[in-house]
């Protein structure tokens, strides 16, 4: 038996997100877009905006939300170099302001939350291809670091809510 649902999708007008946001609603869920639109575009969930089982609401995830929702997924963070590095303090705020916001919501609801992390997580790889105990070769004080440590920490806050 499928129930719908009410999802957040922060990042939800980047590329990923739209695509996620398509295929949430294509299953019949009801759909909370959120998206500061830094990178992310209106024109990628335009088609949406009528469809009355989907909402578009512009936040910067790095500042609370208050929202009721079922799950979330948390895409919310400029990926590409060009973006991230534009204003690498932003990029890490979103990174871990952004993920500590949504697992406090994900808490307060008792729901699930589902993190979009990064293979750049493990760095510059010395082995290849990786295992699963590989653990990375990572620069915290280079030009692409804002990206990889924030989701790095990202990550670390989700096992942390986890635990």
């Amino acid at each position: 038996m499928h129930i719908n649902k009410r999802i957040l999708v922060s990042g939800g007008a980047g590329f990923l997100g739209s695509h996620l946001c398509d295929r949430l609603l294509g299953e019949g869920h009801e759909v909370l877009c959120v998206d500061n639109l830094f990178t992310g575009a209106k024109q990628n969930i335009a088609h949406h905006l009528g469809n009355p089982s989907f909402e578009f609401i512009r936040h910067d995830v790095t500042f609370p939300l208050y929202l009721e929702v079922d799950e979330i997924y948390n895409l919310a963070c400029p990926a590409s170099p060009i973006h991230y590095q534009h204003d690498p303090v932003q990029t890490v705020k979103t990174s871990v302001s952004g993920a500590i916001n949504m697992l406090g919501l994900a808490k307060r609801l008792h729901c699930r939350i589902l993190q979009a992390s990064t293979s750049e997580v493990y760095g510059d790889p010395t082995v290849h291809p990786q295992t699963e105990q590989y653990w990375g070769n990572v620069n915290p004080i280079g030009p692409r670091s804002c990206y990889d440590e924030g989701k790095r920490c990202a990550e670390t806050l989700f096992f942390d809510y986890h635990r």
